[in-house]
């Protein structure tokens, strides 16, 4: 069976649609046993109501505050994101979180913030950070990704993992199906083949990704192999 990465472009998804309907629409024909499907972190919270406008955001005192004190290029720059922050892991922990960072940033350390917050606050896309048209929302990550991954599985038949991926060459497997190893996932992704924006390709399927697992390892002449299969659309609707 022949390797490739095949992006699959998708209708705007949205709080209303059930991400385990989505990706059996998308993939139905097309992924296999033996396959890997992997969704877009941003899309799946967003079909969990995860996503919120910053006027539907209720800021304290504190987010305003800290907020200012965050990296203009960071995902907490505005106060509703960090509200945001407060809201998924408590304020306690974000107030420790901004404290050690801070005296990290004497002694020029970075990314204790994110360290002590945790991945929850990691995961938080602020205004612009997701593809239209919800880049005008503060999109967390999505709740409970393993078990969402065990669902598909389910439904499908085929592995499945949550991908956050960029253009930067950063990918985070957020949750996986069990039997799946997130760190070779984040090894295939390094390239982000499902792209950031106008490309509204969040699902991925890597045709016989298993005959890469079994030495864990993959090579940029490999990588650049299995990545030579444009976008498709749906063989059904």
């Amino acid at each position: 069976m022949k390797c490739g990465k095949i992006p699959i472009r998708t209708h705007i998804v949205t709080k209303d649609d059930n991400i385990v309907d989505v990706v059996m629409k998308y993939t139905n024909n097309i992924a296999e046993k033996g396959d890997l499907i992997a969704i877009a972190e941003s899309v799946v919270a967003i079909t969990q109501g995860r996503a919120y406008l910053p006027e539907e955001v209720k800021v304290g005192f504190l987010a305003r505050l800290l907020c200012r004190y965050t990296g203009r290029n960071g995902s907490l720059t505005s106060p509703q994101a960090m509200q945001c922050a407060i809201n998924e892991v408590g304020l306690f922990i974000i107030f420790v979180a901004s404290i050690i960072s801070a005296i990290g940033k004497l002694f020029k350390i970075k990314g204790l913030f994110f360290k002590i917050a945790g991945r929850k606050v990691a995961l938080i896309d602020d205004v612009a950070g997701t593809m239209p048209p919800y880049h005008r929302y503060i999109v967390l990550g999505p709740a409970n990704p393993d078990k969402v991954c065990e669902d598909i599985k389910k439904a499908t038949g085929v592995d499945t993992a949550i991908i956050d991926a960029n253009d930067l060459h950063c990918a985070d497997c957020i949750g996986a199906s069990r039997g799946v190893s997130k760190s070779f996932v984040e090894k295939l992704f390094i390239d982000n083949p499902s792209g950031n924006s106008e490309q509204q390709t969040p699902i991925v399927v890597i045709k016989a990704y298993m005959e890469w697992n079994f030495d864990n390892s993959i090579t940029e002449e490999k990588n650049s192999e299995l990545n030579g299969i444009l976008p498709v659309e749906p063989k059904h609707v």
